[in-house]
């Protein structure tokens, strides 16, 4: 509501209706329809995309710590966008999301092969820091050779912004979405057994390495046309994921994905909100707002999870310290002893009544019943 109604011009929320009925009728109409919505549907979309991707990549790579901004897969794509924009390469806009697309797999390919191919987690985490830290420094080099109009546009570009996005924009993100989500409802399953380590989801049939590539492979598919579109905004792919453990902690990755999607969505919409009016008539990228909020509520909610582990792992550790329950009856009733000539002896166990057989004197009579007295000296005792 605050999305469409907020602004210049300010449409009350009782008139949202009719202006998108009047559309291009009235500047409210205009406004509405051709500059809100289009806006509000393409926060929607990236948030949504970019959500699914930040759980895809921390369950593949089992690091909640596995963002797109953290794996070379964003700066990957914001490079492939923008050296055509400084080069002055013209390009048709269609081509974009596939140039995105190339740059994002670069990035994320660089990190797997640099890692081993993924054989480790941490591996890959490391190393896609470093390989994202020389992508952003080739678009450095870029920015210092594009001229001031370029300059300008590559640094919004790169923080992210929806401003001045339109129907357009919307449509050409469909077709990678149609790729996409089908491929999402295949990999969730998948995510719950890697979450085993890759040696128990070998066990269980899932080869792990080939598992991972697959993740990054439908992780770029979802994070490079909306990269395209409207930059790399940050950190929407390590909030959501958070935000979805953290409301259903007892979930698995089946049920967080969906969670996961939509918490995205509502943190780019949330936003894109301040990001248009907080310092109007000057519009500020969103990708600035969600990385200032992102972060420290993402940090906010790993410590709460952490103490909530760490509290489940002290209840366990109380309940090991109970004392044991009574020895079952189906127990052996002799245990074994060494003696000091090496050989082992039979003794009751302390606490049972036993049966002993035998002549010799000490040891009971034929009937055998002796009381056993409690603790170790029962036992030297019954002995």
């Amino acid at each position: 509501m605050c999305a469409l109604s907020l602004g210049t011009p300010y449409v009350p929320p009782h008139r949202l209706l009719a202006s998108v009925l009047d559309g291009d009728t009235t500047l409210a109409g205009i406004v509405v329809t051709e500059l809100r919505v289009p806006r509000l549907v393409l926060a929607l979309i990236a948030g949504a995309c970019l959500g699914a991707a930040g759980l895809v990549l921390q369950e593949a790579l089992r690091n909640p710590l596995a963002v797109p901004e953290m794996l070379g897969v964003s700066s990957g794509a914001a490079l492939g966008v923008a050296a055509p924009l400084v080069l002055t390469l013209s390009l048709p806009a269609a081509v974009q999301p596939l140039l995105a697309i190339g740059g994002a797999a670069l990035g994320g390919g660089l990190t797997l092969l640099a890692a081993g191919l993924g054989r480790s987690p941490s591996a890959v985490l490391l190393t896609g820091a470093a390989v994202a830290a020389a992508l952003q420094a080739a678009l450095l080099v870029l920015m210092v050779m594009a001229d001031q109009l370029d300059l300008q546009l590559i640094y919004r570009y790169l923080l992210g912004s929806l401003s001045a996005r339109t129907w357009d924009d919307v449509t050409g993100l469909w077709p990678w979405l149609l790729v996409a989500v089908p491929a999402l409802v295949l990999c969730a399953p998948v995510l719950s057994v890697m979450r085993l380590g890759d040696e128990d989801a070998e066990a269980l049939g899932v080869r792990a390495q080939r598992a991972r590539l697959a993740a990054l492979a439908i992780a770029v598919v979802l994070i490079a046309p909306v990269t395209a579109v409207c930059g790399p905004v940050a950190w929407v792919g390590f909030l959501a994921p958070h935000l979805a453990r953290w409301f259903n902690p007892a979930a698995g990755a089946v049920r967080w994905l969906p969670w996961s999607a939509a918490w995205g969505a509502v943190v780019v919409v949330v936003a894109d909100v301040p990001a248009r009016l907080a310092l109007a008539p000057v519009e500020t990228p969103a990708g600035a707002w969600t990385a200032l909020l992102g972060v420290p509520a993402g940090v906010a909610l790993m410590r709460s999870g952490s103490r909530g582990r760490g509290r489940g792992r002290g209840r366990g550790r109380a309940a090991r310290r109970r004392p044991a329950a009574p020895t079952d009856a189906r127990e052996p009733l002799y245990g074994s002893r060494r003696t000091a000539s090496g050989t082992a002896d039979e003794f009751p166990r302390a606490g049972t009544c036993t049966e002993v057989r035998g002549s010799e004197p000490g040891r009971g009579g034929p009937s055998g019943a002796v009381p056993p007295a409690s603790g170790t000296a029962g036992t030297e005792d019954a002995r």
